[in-house]
């Protein structure tokens, strides 16, 4: 385990969203077991902290932005900074639909129509957004998982107030293509690290990525396809499963989520103003992670326990000779310099 690597590729953003998402669902299928009875508002906690970090963090980002003209001629920073914006837009209108749905589940006074309206919105703009974010190299997962789920929110309204009666393995028939692209993509990610594995001309990392990916892949769409057959027939009234049953392979694509933010780079320099990585950031605030971080670790098991007496004995001569050296080196005077990078040896 290479703690250097696993600091650097860190993205703290999604491994908030992943983290939220997944509270918020496992308090989701308790309330609807009737588990707990808590208000729908206390079990939507989760995304209101999610949402209230984005807003702070656009609003300290853009006051550091406005009071130093200087950092805007800082590499892409530019750019950065209209991603973080348009993010905080797109976070709005969700949290618009959040509001709405909690008054729904409380009260139930409203159309489900009227309550997807901001959604749909937010769909319609995440289309022209990923062409923008694909012009100028962004990533843009919230967006396109919006833009192509677009009919699939609106038969959901449709449904929910029963202006259509369909089958809900009728009314998830969006998803179902969906999520058929998404199978074919898995496939082709094990076929493609099954390939490189046997490729003598793939250095050892490369082969380690592609089926860290393959892996990884596999643990979030299979779960996730499981979850929705399982729902669906739940709402048919195929089956009665506990929902607490049925979103656990939910839980476990959110878990493959959050650990793959520990290995996905990127993320936006600009929320919050650090103008830097943030593990960068954490480092700075907490010098004593340089030194933790800076440490590789590797597990060696020797299949040989014993060697002839001869070779023992030159190899323990040669080993307090080692040692003696090693003791008059650390006898001597060394500066100390102060640690500023993760890259920086310890």
């Amino acid at each position: 385990m290479n703690l250097k690597n696993l600091f650097n590729d860190f993205n703290h953003s999604k491994f908030v969203v992943y983290f939220c998402l997944l509270l918020v669902s496992l308090l989701f299928a308790l309330r609807l077991d009737n588990i707990i009875q808590w208000s729908y508002w206390v079990i939507f906690f989760p995304i209101w902290v999610w949402n209230l970090l984005v807003v702070s963090g656009c609003i300290v980002g853009s006051y550091i932005w406005w009071k130093n003209p200087s950092y805007r001629l800082e590499g892409d920073s530019y750019i950065q900074y209209k991603a973080m914006i348009i993010s905080t837009g797109m976070i709005l209108q969700l949290f618009m639909f959040e509001i709405l749905v909690c008054d729904k589940l409380e009260r139930d006074q409203t159309l489900w129509v009227f309550v997807f309206i901001p959604l749909i919105f937010m769909s319609i703009m995440s289309i022209g957004i990923c062409v923008w974010a694909v012009k100028h190299e962004r990533s843009f997962e919230l967006e396109l998982f919006c833009s192509v789920n677009i009919l699939q929110f609106i038969f959901l309204a449709l449904r929910l107030d029963e202006f259509i009666l369909w089958r809900w393995v009728l009314v998830f028939i969006p998803l179902w293509i969906v999520m058929c692209v998404a199978l074919i993509g898995v496939l082709y990610a094990i076929i493609l690290a099954i390939i490189l594995i046997k490729s003598p001309d793939i250095i050892p990392e490369q082969r380690r990525g592609n089926v860290y990916t393959a892996v990884g892949y596999t643990f979030l769409v299979v779960p996730l396809l499981i979850f929705v057959v399982l729902l669906a027939n739940r709402l048919d009234g195929d089956t009665h499963f506990l929902y607490i049953a049925i979103t656990s392979p939910l839980f476990i694509s959110l878990l493959t989520l959050i650990s793959m933010s520990f290995g996905s780079k990127g993320g936006n320099h600009w929320w919050f103003g650090i103008r830097k990585d943030f593990c960068q950031f954490l480092l700075n605030l907490c010098p004593i992670l340089q030194e933790y971080g800076n440490i590789s670790y590797k597990i060696h098991r020797d299949d040989v326990e014993s060697q002839h007496s001869g070779d023992h004995g030159n190899t323990m001569r040669k080993s307090d000779s080692m040692h003696s050296r090693k003791q008059l080196i650390d006898e001597q005077p060394r500066p100390v310099v102060p640690a500023l990078s993760i890259e920086t040896p310890d």
